[in-house]
């Protein structure tokens, strides 16, 4: 499992034995049960945790309800918006919807890497442009798309969070109400189903 980690940053710039060795040395792998808490509103965030096994819900809370801004998934990366000023409070909770294992990492342990390894500071500038990228994507698919269109696009990209993740939880995800979700659902099957007869 560990082999995750480090093929992950193999497949971003290759990695010769001396540095691939020095990343497992350093990895630190937390095993969360599900209904861990990673983080809270309010609080600051030191960590980045990147998931070997399991899957992580992020959601606000508005107006006294829950509403899910992402979920991540194996190799992805889970990192808060406030980790890049120590003393912002995050806005948003972390949670394990289901028994999850990662691989936990800060500031201060990513300097002493950067030290050893200067060009591992590359690297991790490459890795932080995609989950940049990934994070505007989501946002303007928010901003722009229907539910419909939302609902579509996670069926087509990530198709295993409709089996691992609670109806309520997919339904504040698109934007809807779980009934409007039933409705979305029952819309899209018809369409595929008249898109495979013709």
């Amino acid at each position: 499992m560990h082999n995750k980690f480090i093929n992950h940053f193999s497949r971003i710039s290759p990695l010769s034995k001396e540095e691939a060795s020095a990343i497992e040395q350093a990895m630190v792998v937390r095993h969360c049960q599900k209904g861990t808490t990673l983080l809270r509103e309010g609080q600051v965030s030191v960590d980045t945790y990147f998931i070997l096994k399991g899957l992580i819900r992020e959601y606000i809370i508005t107006d006294g309800e829950e509403r899910t801004t992402n979920f991540f998934t194996e190799e992805q990366w889970v990192i808060s918006m406030s980790n890049f000023n120590a003393q912002t409070p995050s806005a948003h909770y972390l949670v394990c919807i289901e028994d999850t294992d990662v691989v936990v990492g800060n500031e201060k342990s990513a300097q002493a890497m950067f030290k050893n390894f200067p060009r591992f500071e590359t690297i991790s500038r490459a890795v932080m442009e995609v989950y940049f990228s990934e994070q505007k994507k989501i946002l303007t698919s928010f901003l722009t798309d229907t539910p419909e269109q939302r609902y579509m696009n996670l069926l087509k990209t990530r198709p295993d969070i409709f089996q691992r993740v609670p109806q309520y939880q997919l339904a504040s995800y698109i934007g809807v109400k779980p009934e409007s979700l039933s409705r979305i659902r029952k819309r899209v099957v018809e369409k595929l189903k008249d898109a495979s007869n013709n």
